[in-house]
């Protein structure tokens, strides 16, 4: 199973407002593996906003990411695309930038060009954008994330 999440934050430091961008995601009490933009055979997707319980506080996640952290007075805009083969094999591509419409057409661009090399249908392709507002005096972030599967254990 692989779960597509969000999330937006705001706050006084770059690292905090991606702090608080993946507690709307659930995702803020793992470790983020990240991992190359390929979906495994017979992969399920599954959009939820929030991930559930994947495990124990501190365990290991692995995710593709998109995020964009934005100073003071900026907007962040993040997203992914996806395609799927007949055979469920896929990929996954990521863009970052404070303008949705440009991380739109970089999506566009960007999972053309996959699927062209993988010889993968562009018409399955499919996308999820998240903007977050900026404020005058705080940082923001916006992510989507695919998490695969559940959370495995670091030792």
């Amino acid at each position: 199973m692989i779960r597509l999440v969000w999330g937006t934050g705001n706050a006084a430091t770059a690292k905090a407002s991606f702090d608080m961008a993946l507690a709307e995601a659930g995702i803020h009490q793992y470790n983020l593996r990240t991992l190359s933009s390929v979906i495994p055979a017979e992969a399920t997707l599954e959009l939820t906003d929030t991930a559930p319980d994947l495990g124990p506080t501190g365990n290991v996640v692995d995710v593709v990411l998109a995020r964009q952290t934005s100073p003071p007075g900026a907007r962040a805009a993040a997203g992914l695309a996806w395609a799927l083969d007949d055979d469920g094999t896929g990929i996954f591509y990521e863009v970052e930038d404070t303008d949705p419409e440009t991380v739109r057409e970089l999506l566009k661009a960007g999972i053309e060009r996959g699927c062209y090399i993988r010889d993968i249908d562009y018409s399955t392709v499919e996308t999820k954008i998240v903007t977050a507002d900026s404020t005058p005096d705080q940082y923001t972030t916006a992510v989507v994330v695919a998490v695969y599967g559940e959370s495995e254990s670091l030792f």
